[in-house]
């Protein structure tokens, strides 16, 4: 069974340039989680499952911790989830920066990770 958390929007201050960290930009963060969780459904338990808002709020933390590199921010995110959340067998990120300072002609670019 796959959890999946879509476009958890997030303002955030990574980047390499100086502007960036004053300013900020948006990002969008897809996180899917793969377990064993057909006992949570059954048994209809939270206490079974991954809870989304604590994935949310991981998400949060992770994203408020400057970096110049959202590659940075991924691994830190992936391996915390890892660690936070040992039932899941399979943790999927995309990162994912929007209107990259690139000028007008990158909408987003982003970063994934399985595994």
């Amino acid at each position: 069974m796959r959890i999946r958390l879509t476009n958890i929007q997030v303002r955030a201050n990574h980047g390499c340039w100086e502007e960036e960290a004053i300013i900020g930009g948006d990002y969008r963060v897809d996180v899917w989680l793969d377990g064993n969780f057909e006992v949570s459904a059954v048994n209809d338990d939270l206490t079974q499952t991954i809870d989304y808002v604590e994935v949310k709020e991981l998400v949060y933390d992770e994203m408020s911790k400057r970096a110049k590199l959202i590659e940075t921010v991924l691994v830190n995110i992936h391996q915390r989830m890892k660690k936070q959340f040992p039932s899941a067998n399979l943790v999927g990120i995309r990162i994912t920066k929007l209107n990259a300072p690139m000028g007008h002609q990158v909408e987003s670019v982003s970063v994934e990770m399985e595994g």
